[in-house]
């Protein structure tokens, strides 16, 4: 993880912690043992990732378990498009026939999580940190089909959209227009949360960073999420 990125947590724990003698203390009908969420959620890579791909967009939902007001797990299920245009896939169009412009390129997301959750929550506002891991799986779909030529120089762009390299090259002859590729990830996040209407609904606000190893290329990105929880 980047430092600033490292940064942006230790802040957010900080402030959660600094915040948590100014949350009044909740009626008894905000203790319930069942939490549920449902998110929108806007998705920026980082890193290498963001030479690849641009931000995208998805829904994050879950249904968990309150030990207590404090600590609570919570699997989830995420869905995230992300998004290539020609820019970022020029290395590609070389191999489409007769350089045609046009190409795009979508990566779907899917992923199944378990994750920790330590709260300070008052009656009004509450914050958070949230980690955890879970299955990644990469979807890549291209706009149209990319056959690969000879003695063309391995970059990531090759290899996140499935192509297989040697020697710092890229296998010639390959001819792919969707991949796929599911890997064990971690997230770790921060997030807060207001009240709306009757306990124990509450709108929450949340960023995460995912990190996904690959044996070639590695995913980074941060997810945003504005949602619905109890």
């Amino acid at each position: 993880m980047k430092c600033s990125a490292k940064i942006f947590f230790v802040t957010m724990f900080l402030a959660a912690v600094g915040a948590s003698p100014l949350l009044a203390q909740e009626e008894a009908d905000d203790n319930a043992r069942i939490n549920s969420n449902l998110g929108v959620v806007i998705n920026q890579p980082l890193g290498s990732t963001s030479n690849i791909i641009k931000g995208g967009w998805g829904i994050d939902t879950g249904v968990g378990y309150n030990f207590n007001r404090r600590s609570a797990i919570i699997p989830e299920f995420m869905w995230n498009r992300v998004y290539a245009d020609a820019d970022l896939l020029q290395p590609l169009l070389v191999a489409v026939a007769q350089g045609a412009g046009g190409l795009k390129g979508t990566t779907d997301l899917l992923v199944l999580s378990g994750n920790y959750r330590f709260e300070l929550r008052g009656k009004l506002l509450g914050a958070y940190l949230i980690a955890g891991g879970g299955w990644y799986h990469l979807s890549s779909n291209l706009s149209q089909t990319v056959t690969s030529g000879t003695s063309t120089t391995c970059t990531p762009v090759w290899l996140w959209w499935g192509f297989t390299c040697s020697s710092g090259v890229v296998t010639s002859n390959q001819t792919l227009a969707q991949s796929s590729r599911s890997a064990w990830g971690a997230n770790l996040g921060a997030g807060f949360t207001t009240r709306v209407g009757e306990a124990p609904y509450r709108l929450y606000y949340e960023a995460r960073y995912h990190y996904v190893p690959g044996t070639h290329i590695n995913a980074e990105f941060v997810q945003v999420t504005i949602g619905i929880r109890y």
